[in-house]
């Protein structure tokens, strides 16, 4: 069964329930596998199948029958699409994420302020056409055709802009005529490395020069032996060095008494401590 992942087919399914019978909707999702639907192809604002039905003698079907089904989107007006353009090319946001082919969340924004909806927003946005013999709408042929469309979208989402009457080449090569998309197509342009041929798919390693002259035994032992006993370590000449530095009375000590002895007590609590254990 087709399933819709992304936020953005899962939208797409959302909004046409908000206009259609969820219950007929659902009895869809069987027509979205793959051997149901025969074929299927998307034209400007037009999306046709080839759907197999189902046999049913009880109403005289004795052979698999195949529908003809379509949905047809309502188009933007070409005029409305350039006011959209504007708002886009205007906020960095959105230009450079649509520059690189990924869909901003917040698209429904731009086209919200300007009074228009990029997703089907009521029965009057979405036409449908089936050859099966139920009369209500969606019919499960209908509905298994959304459920395929919406899974089609998780792939490409901008496939719903053509959809609305504009197509992604033409979506992005207005935008690239707007001042930010100019700079960032410009941007991109430069950032683009140039291909060059190489030898081989794989590094290859790099020889340390001059070679290393060690045997095996000299890596493991070592050239010089470690000696069998350490020497003591000595005392300082001046204990607490850095605690002397301070003074009796640094800043930070708030008490009467000297802080150079009370931490010469404490080092000799450490030593008489350490040489218990």
């Amino acid at each position: 069964m087709k399933t819709v992942r992304t936020w953005w087919g899962r939208r797409f399914i959302e909004a046409l329930e908000g206009f259609t019978d969820p219950g007929r909707l659902a009895r869809g999702r069987t027509y979205a596998n793959n051997d149901r639907v025969k074929t299927w192809d998307i034209k400007g604002t037009e999306v046709s199948a080839s759907i197999r039905g189902t046999i049913n003698p009880y109403f005289g079907v004795y052979e698999e029958p195949i529908y003809r089904t379509g949905i047809v989107l309502k188009a933007i007006e070409q005029s409305a699409w350039s006011q959209v353009i504007e708002e886009l090319g205007g906020q960095a946001a959105y230009v450079s994420r649509l520059l690189l082919n990924e869909m901003p969340d917040t698209i429904e924004g731009p086209f919200g302020k300007l009074g228009l909806h990029l997703l089907p927003r009521n029965a009057k946005d979405v036409a449908t056409d089936c050859s099966c013999p139920d009369w209500q709408n969606p019919c499960k042929h209908v509905a298994g055709l959304y459920y395929l469309l919406a899974a089609k979208l998780d792939q490409d989402p901008f496939l719903l802009f053509e959809l609305r009457g504009l197509p992604r080449k033409e979506l992005l090569a207005q935008l690239r005529k707007t001042p930010l998309g100019r700079a960032l197509a410009d941007a991109l342009s430069e950032a683009e490395a140039p291909i060059e041929a190489v030898e081989s798919f794989f590094s290859r390693p790099i020889p340390a020069s001059p070679p290393l002259q060690i045997s095996v035994d000299a890596f493991w032992r070592g050239r010089k032996r470690l000696p069998d006993t350490i020497d003591p370590a000595q005392s300082p000449a001046v204990p607490a060095l850095l605690i002397k530095k301070g003074g009796d009375y640094p800043e930070f000590w708030a008490r009467d008494n000297s802080f150079i002895e009370t931490m010469e007590a404490v080092y000799a609590a450490i030593r008489k401590r350490s040489k218990s254990w």
